[in-house]
């Protein structure tokens, strides 16, 4: 299937048409319903169908037609559609048409991603069409994609790079605070759908068809974002390969060499962030791995781990997104993972790990570098990208302070931090102490007596000197011990948003 076409004149027809409708995520939920909405959150798409057809409005009518995969009768697109018409929805490549019925050749439809409403088209998933996808599938708003466009720091830059663009839903994002956009892709019908994304969403943004860095060699940018191709898939010669998702090299070769090659598109003081999967090798840690690809890099890095799938879940992960399954044709499906277990293990893979990657360009050259690794993998909250500009605004802030300054911060305990206390039956004692986060990534830290008694304190108006202090002298312990103790762990408390700094606090020279 050929992707949409770009024609300014019947895109401007068809945003008007889009606009009259009210065809937006809210409006669609009002129409829809709860009960749709969560089905369709589970890729069960028959509830909204089904009220889609009950309803006269034109949205509804759109979401059949557009997004759900339903054929509509003629007079009835006609009528949803009163600008652009049947005829030059047909011109765009949107829909095919007998005179009777009408169905879409494409998807499109509302999101809200990176605080702002857009209108996003792409190919329809194998859930609308009961096939697999094509090798050349573009991909529309995915879990990940949406993961990334909520992790992205969206203070404004003068320059961002969205690297394997895609039908270019992180660009559009990027275009929201940004001077300019660039954008680039391997797949030049990945980039026709990015075109025409950017046309009807009337943004600006400069596409480069080629691999990876290649087209933005020599350039510097202060925000580089990723949703790479960084399934690893088995390079046999006998899996299909996908352009969205397969970057075409062995294991995790294509994350690391981004992760430790993107610095030379990086202005100083730029940010990079991106998702990806790493090989988590037998009796190798996974951040043995990773933080040698960081230590590679010349950068500060800080890796989120999010998720571990055995290599057998991965296989049936990857299969099943493009469509292939034992219902439908299990032979072919067998021989898919067979070819990619055998695959993992020529290089004694036990894991796949996939997480969060953020890397910064320090402003001068040599120093030490950050990096940080941790493993999350509870729920998270909303706001991500907020979190981690402020999380790295205060590794700044304590990077320049010694222990003696951070005694003298005076911080607050996080609106959202409870505490929990286990005791075993019939002791006075709590065994175990948990500072639970209940928002940004949800970390759950567990304290002991000292650290507790300490972020028990924290209320803005004592320091962390006099905390120490007297919590030394309730326990009888020297003060030196308690400050030793639980400073590193404060310290690491207030990048991670447990304990807040309710005033401005600067760092003398």
């Amino acid at each position: 299937m050929e992707p949409p076409r770009t024609d300014p004149a019947l895109i401007e027809r068809l945003r008007a048409d889009l606009e009259s409708a009210r065809y937006d995520v809210e409006h669609l939920a009002e129409a829809f319903g709860p009960m749709a909405v969560a089905a369709l959150e589970r890729e069960n798409r028959l509830p909204a169908l089904l009220a889609a057809r009950r309803s006269e409005d034109p949205a509804a009518t759109l979401a059949r037609l557009l997004t759900l995969g339903d054929e509509v009768p003629h007079a009835l697109a006609e009528a949803a559609l009163p600008s652009l018409r049947v005829a030059g929805a047909t011109r765009l490549g949107l829909v095919v048409s007998d005179g009777e019925r009408v169905r879409a050749a494409v998807d499109l439809r509302p999101i809200d991603i990176g605080g702002r409403a857009w209108w996003l088209t792409s190919d329809q998933d194998s859930t609308t069409t009961s096939r697999p996808v094509e090798p050349d599938h573009v991909l529309g708003l995915g879990g990940a994609s949406r993961t990334l466009a909520e992790l992205t720091v969206r203070g404004p830059v003068s320059r961002a790079l969205d690297l394997g663009t895609g039908c270019g839903v992180q660009a559009l994002a990027l275009a929201s605070h940004t001077g300019s956009v660039t954008a680039t892709d391997i797949s030049a019908r990945a980039l026709a759908y990015a075109r025409f994304n950017a046309a009807l969403n009337g943004t600006e943004i400069d596409w480069r068809e080629g691999s990876m860095l290649e087209p933005v060699a020599g350039e510097q940018f202060d925000l580089v974002v990723s949703n790479p191709p960084f399934v690893i898939t088995p390079r046999s010669g006998e899996l299909e390969t996908y352009t969205y998702r397969d970057g075409g090299r062995s294991g995790d070769d294509l994350v690391r060499d981004l992760i430790t090659s993107v610095s030379s598109v990086l202005a100083p003081g730029g940010l990079v962030q991106l998702l990806g999967n790493w090989e988590i090798r037998r009796g190798q840690k996974w951040t043995e791995r990773v933080r040698a690809w960081l230590d590679a890099s010349g950068l500060d890095g800080w890796v989120i781990q999010r998720e571990v799938l055995d290599p057998a879940h991965y296989a049936e992960t990857w299969l099943r997104d493009g469509g292939i399954s034992v219902d439908r044709d299990r032979p072919e499906w067998e021989a898919a993972a067979e070819a990619w277990l055998a695959d993992f293990e020529d290089r004694r893979v036990a894991g796949i790990g996939f997480g969060y990657v953020v890397l910064r360009k320090p402003w001068a050259a040599g120093g030490t570098r950050t990096h940080r690794l941790e493993e999350l993998d509870g729920p998270v909250g909303p706001a991500l990208g907020e979190r981690v500009a402020e999380s790295l605004r205060v590794m700044d802030l304590l990077a320049g302070l010694d222990d003696d300054a951070v005694l003298d911060l005076a911080p607050v305990v996080a609106a959202d931090v409870t505490e929990e206390r286990h005791h075993l039956p019939g002791e006075p004692d709590p065994s175990v102490i948990l500072l639970r986060q209940g928002g940004g990534l949800g970390r759950v830290v567990r304290a002991d007596t000292l650290l507790a008694a300490v972020v028990g304190a924290c209320d803005g108006d004592l320091t962390l000197g006099q905390i120490t202090g007297g919590v030394a002298v309730l326990l009888d312990a020297p003060v030196g011990d308690v400050r030793a103790s639980v400073l590193p762990a404060v310290r690491d408390l207030l990048v991670d948003g447990q304990l807040t700094l309710p005033g401005p606090v600067t760092v003398s020279a």
